[in-house]
This record gives C-alpha cells, structure tokens and sequence, in this order.
C-alpha cells in the first residue's frame, strides 16, 4: 500500500533523511523507533505532504500511485491522516464546525448525519457534547489534543494512519484510552504507523500486532519484531547500535 524508496529530504541546507525504504502494507502496523534527531517525524511529516520537508530523491507511493508531488489535502482524500505530536491550536474555529467541515469534504456527509457521528463518536474519548463547542485545541491538556486527534482518526477511518509520538504529553488515563482507539482502528483494517521514542504507548499495545523499525541519522537500520522493544527499553539504543554494528 505504502511505499517509501531511496527518500532522500531536506529541510534548507540541512539533509535529514538520507535513503529511507519503508513499506507498509494493506492493514499493517509499523512501528519507528530511535533517538532524538533521527528523523522520525520528519518521515512521518514528509509521507503526509508537509511543505516544510523537500524531497531531493526517491518517491512515495499509495496503492500505487505516486504521491511524491501530493499536496497535504489530497493525500488526505486518498486515505492518509497524520496525528501530530504538537497539535496546534485554532482560534475562532469550533471543533464541531472544523469536523463537520471535514467529514463533509472527505467522507461527502451531510451536517446532520455528521453532528451526530461526531457526538456519538467523542463520547468513546470522554469529549461531551458541550466540548465540541471549544475551538480547535484552545485551552485543551496535552491528553485532550492527542484524544482529539484520535476522534479524528475514529470519524474518518483512514486508510493509512500516521501517529507522531501519541505517546508524549499524555496522562495515564488518556493513553490508556487512546491505545484501545487505535487498536479498534487497526481491527477495522487501518494500517497504522506509529512513531515513538520512549515508547511508553507500546506498553499499551500487543508486540505481535506490529513490526519495530529503528532509525539513526536520517536511515532505517534495523526491523524486528514487536518484541524486540524490551530489548530496546533494556539497553538503550545506543548498545542496540553497537551490537548491530549500526555505529558504522
């Protein structure tokens, strides 16, 4: 479904994924891991279209199209969601009219029907009725953005879901109700890729539901299986890259 080859991204003069390959199939759950400056999120913000992020080689594709030149938007109708690590907030901008908005682009619903999908749908991550009234992430806790993203994510039943670090900000109890969220996601068939660095939310989830794909300097050099993220909390990354040879 996914395919990233040879990406080559920049961001001004400084080089920051230097030949990432991923590939993420119909239904899967990928996970990426590794140290602060490894280019995590700039892969996550690149596959979603941020312009920020200047592809100087390499492609992506979905479903075999080439997304390469996709902007954001487009992407988003094809299937693809990016749950930030920092959602920003919108002033003037409700959260019932921002979904509704949404839900009316993307999945072509109706006001009505889509004002009591939203209503329905939040109460699963404790927003009441009363919250969708709020602006877009004025005032929220770090839980409440992240859940909001998750709501998101629930309405609109990507293809491809894109998590950057749900994990950071959150309470206990937030990341508790997130992590079932996006296992229900991933039970209904949305492939998931889900980046962390402490892997606190990982805790959360079943180490054979997903693959653990290790970044250093802008590269992938390691994939194992879920389980190998113990090893990972046991040592550290940079003993997992001595032993690996990755330090090369």
């Amino acid at each position: 479904m996914l395919n990233v080859e040879n990406l080559i991204v920049t961001v001004g003069d400084r080089e920051i994924l230097r030949g990432v390959d991923l590939s993420v199939g119909t239904g899967e759950f990928h996970v990426i891991m590794g140290p602060n400056g490894s280019g995590k999120s700039t892969l996550a913000l690149t596959i979603a279209g941020h312009p920020r992020y200047e592809i100087k080689k390499g492609r992506i594709t979905f479903n075999g199209e080439d997304i390469t030149e996709l902007p954001p938007d487009e992407r988003v109708k094809r299937g693809i969601m990016l749950a930030f690590q920092h959602p920003e907030e919108v002033e003037g901008v409700r959260i019932m009219e921002f979904l509704q908005q949404v839900l009316a682009e993307v999945k072509g619903m109706d006001m009505v029907e889509a004002y009591d999908r939203i209503v329905e749908t939040a109460k699963e991550l404790w927003f009441k009725e009363e919250d969708l009234m709020r602006y877009v992430n004025v005032g929220f806790s770090g839980g409440e953005r992240k859940r909001f993203e998750i709501l998101q994510a629930l309405l609109l039943e990507p293809k491809l879901l894109i998590l950057d670090e749900p994990d950071s900000g959150v309470d206990v109890d937030s990341l508790s109700v997130i992590s079932r969220k996006i296992e229900e996601l991933h039970e209904k068939g949305t492939a998931v890729l889900l980046i962390t660095h402490y892997g606190r939310i990982l805790g959360h989830l079943d180490p054979s539901r997903f693959r653990v794909h290790v970044m250093r300097e802008g590269r992938i050099v390691l994939e194992r299986g879920g389980e190998f993220v113990k090893e990972i909390e046991e040592k550290g990354f940079q003993k997992i890259f001595e032993e690996c040879g990755c330090n090369e």
